[in-house]
């Protein structure tokens, strides 16, 4: 998308692909985060290239939040998203379609306290639930949860917490892989306080969950996301970087790829560095195999970026070479 198409500011994009490969990307934009006129918006990817914006979700008054898409196994697309004020005040919702997301239906209210996803895709589970990233922030605790649904019974459960001992205000927005059925693990954004990237593993279906532990991976308190490609290998968009008195650490934006589930990662690649922020990333697998990313690009407008499974291969050995 370019920046043209987005009115205001842009941020916490998120992708899908349709069943006739067409790539959606929804975001909220407005004239600033948690203005009473942000919306959600929406752009689709065809041979043609990007459709201009336009809004799918506007609430009167009342920002909207952290879209979340999601297409199940039988075709249905799902937006999650968030509606409230302040993220202690927010409520979820979800809209969804059955025609690749051309039309969509009147929004439903979630269960208070359910939101489902937070900002990254749910993961279908070997068991065929569906394990949603989730978490609470207010104002003296961030905490990770997993919303788990149920599609043979339509019912919601919420598992965890997800949280680093002794730090209530630590971890939120859990990006998750199955390493093998049963095993479940999460990654989370964590605080400037604790500075790295965080995971948490449940080896019971989501039930229970391990206490966090930080990972060598750096986080400037800025969102990520990854995927479990069809070859078994992980791959992690995120902010190879802390944040400092004078940086945000949003300034530069990675990619690197595990073969053992995130126990290593090859050396961090840039994808982007020339701008004041890159950041909150949403990454898919398409059924061709190509990786797609999506990211907030200076907070005017939200950009594309896809990967070859070559181009993964590369990234993975060190040989990639920059692309600009």
């Amino acid at each position: 998308m370019s920046p043209e198409t987005i009115v205001g500011q842009a941020h916490a994009s998120t992708i899908v692909e349709t069943s006739n490969r067409d790539l959606v990307c929804a975001w909220f934009g407005g004239a600033r985060e948690g203005d009473h006129a942000v919306a959600i918006w929406m752009s689709r990817r065809t041979a043609d290239g990007w459709s201009k914006a336009t809004v799918v979700v506007d609430e009167p008054d009342v920002p909207t939040w952290n879209p979340v898409l999601f297409r199940d196994d039988a075709g249905c697309i799902w937006l999650f998203y968030q509606v409230g004020y302040t993220c202690d005040t927010w409520s979820g919702f979800v809209i969804k379609s059955t025609d690749d997301g051309k039309t969509w239906s009147s929004p439903e209210i979630m269960p208070a306290g359910l939101f489902g996803p937070i900002k990254n895709k749910p993961i279908r589970l070997a068991d065929g639930r569906i394990a949603c990233g989730s978490s609470v922030e207010s104002y003296n605790a961030w905490t990770g949860w997993i919303h788990i649904y149920d599609p043979k019974s339509g019912s919601w459960s919420i598992r965890g917490p997800l949280a680093v001992p002794d730090t209530p205000r630590g971890l939120i927005q859990p990006t998750l892989w199955e390493v093998m059925p049963g095993h479940i693990r999460s990654y989370l954004r964590s605080t400037r306080e604790i500075g790295y990237i965080c995971t948490s593993d449940s080896e019971d279906n989501g039930e229970t969950w391990s206490v966090a532990e930080r990972t060598a991976l750096p986080n400037p308190n800025s969102g990520i996301d990854a995927v479990k490609l069809a070859d078994g290998r992980v791959v992690l968009i995120y902010n190879h970087t802390q944040r400092t008195d004078k940086r945000s650490g949003r300034e530069i934006i990675h990619v690197a790829v595990s073969s053992d589930d995130g126990e290593t990662w090859s050396a961090p690649w840039v994808i982007e560095d020339e701008g004041n922020e890159y950041s909150y990333p949403a990454v898919i697998q398409g059924v061709d195999g190509t990786v797609h990313v999506t990211y907030t690009w200076n907070r005017i407008g939200v950009r594309y970026a896809s990967f070859s499974p070559e181009e993964i291969d590369r990234i993975a050995d060190g040989t990639m070479e920059r692309l600009h």
